[in-house]
Order: C-alpha cells, then structure tokens, then sequence
C-alpha cells in the first residue's frame, strides 16, 4: 500500500456501513481520504472517532448525492483544486427500495437506478478523465454485489428486491466495459468489481434480519477486500472478487 501514501481516494457513499469501514481503513494507510455522502455530518462524526496517531486529518467531507450529475461534476472540480489529483475511486454509494417491480412506485425505480447505475457513470468519468489527463496509473472500484450475478433471495418468501438486482447486473457489465475501455484509452488504470453476500449494513431489510440462519458479512470484511485489491502490484488487477459467508451458496 506504500504507493497509496499521500495519494488522494474519493469514498462515495461514505457516511454508513461499508463506506464506513472502507474510510477507517484507508486513513491508516495515510491516504488522503474525501468521503462523499448526503448526510455530511456523519463523516464529520467518523473524523472525530478516529485516533490522532492514524491521520484523522487526512478524512474530509464532502456534500454529494451521486444521482445527480451537476453535484458530481462540482464537487469532483473542488476536490482537484484543493487536492490536485483524484487517485482512487470507491464506488460505494448504493441504494435499495422495498416493493415488487410489476407494481411498486416508478420513481422509486428511477431512484435506485440513478444511484446505483448512474452515480458510478457520473463519478468514474470525472475521476477517470483526471487520471487520464495526469497520465496516472489509478484504480477505480465498484461495490457491486451477489444480486448482479444472480437473482436469488436469502430466504423463502423473502421481500422482493425488485431493480436492485438488474442495477448490480448492470455494474457487472460495466466492469468489463471499463476494463476495455481504460486499455483502449491508453491507460494501465485497473478496475475492480467487488460482489458481497449479505452485508449487515442499515441497507439491509429489516425482514431479513429476523433469520438467523441467512448469514451475513460485516462492512469490514468488505473493506478488507478493497485493501486487498488496491495492494496489489501494478501489474495485478483484480477484476471481480466474489465474497460470501464460509457455508453459504451463491
């Protein structure tokens, strides 16, 4: 993690579960850290948990729905001009609905779907484009999830996830097109799919909290794959990493 040491990561999604642990992690490796999320406040509280001795300053926070590209676009400009580069992308911001497709509430379709599909087109242009432009070699990970591989529910008679699911499968394709397209481009920037089970975050229905049997990771166990990831050397990508509880199917 040595060539990450002052490097500036963006974290969207930072203010909860595994935006969260995803910060914590990446301050201790000295990185300059600037979560993105629509309750600002709450990275202000993750700032002051974190010890003097691990780089706390180094945790700023930023005001910014993902959805809307005119807030990206803005906030993504400030932050090259009060940092200078964009290093690294977390694409972490995701966002679900209650309710079945063939009838629930068409904007909260749009809704999903303008933050987890469109929130990463917006934010990975912008980050891309500065890397690009620096000629740096950066790296850009998506938070995508087991529901963009397969349409399953943990358990019989569980709610339906509705678009959620066809919004990660659209991640998944648009980790390949990525990868193509940073290569094409003339870039060595890598990209990463990161696809979790069950993560015990505030996301998570609250009908299915009630099986003790489904299981479930925590935040910090996805934030470990993302160190992981971005350990690598520069000649390693890791393109999808499939996380899920020991004993539990797909």
């Amino acid at each position: 993690m040595e060539r990450w040491h002052n490097k500036v990561a963006i974290v969207t999604g930072a203010s909860a579960g595994i935006g969260v642990a995803i910060v914590k992690d990446l301050i201790k490796f000295n990185i300059k850290v600037i979560g993105l999320a629509r309750r600002v406040h709450k990275i202000e509280e993750i700032r002051n948990e974190i010890p003097e001795n691990l780089h706390k300053n180094n945790l700023f926070a930023k005001k910014c729905d993902v959805s809307k590209e005119s807030e990206v676009i803005q906030v993504f400009n400030e932050i090259i001009n009060e940092h200078g580069s964009i290093d690294i992308l977390i694409n972490n911001a995701g966002y679900m609905e209650s309710g079945d497709l063939s009838m629930m509430n068409t904007q909260s379709i749009r809704d999903v779907l303008n933050t987890n599909v469109m929130g990463i087109v917006y934010c990975t242009q912008q980050a891309f484009k500065n890397m690009k432009t620096r000629n740096f070699n950066g790296h850009v990970i998506l938070i995508n999830s087991i529901a963009g591989h397969r349409i399953t529910a943990p358990v019989d008679n569980s709610p339906s996830i509705n678009i959620y699911s066809p919004s990660k499968y659209a991640v998944t394709a648009m980790t390949e097109v990525y990868r193509q397209e940073f290569s094409d481009l003339g870039t060595k920037c890598k990209i990463t799919s990161i696809s979790p089970g069950l993560t015990n975050t505030a996301m998570l229905p609250e009908e299915w909290k009630k099986f003790e049997d489904v299981g479930y990771l925590n935040p910090e166990d996805i934030s470990n794959c993302v160190m992981f990831a971005l350990s690598t050397p520069s000649h390693v990508q890791i393109f999808e990493l499939t996380v899920l509880p020991v004993g539990k199917r797909i």
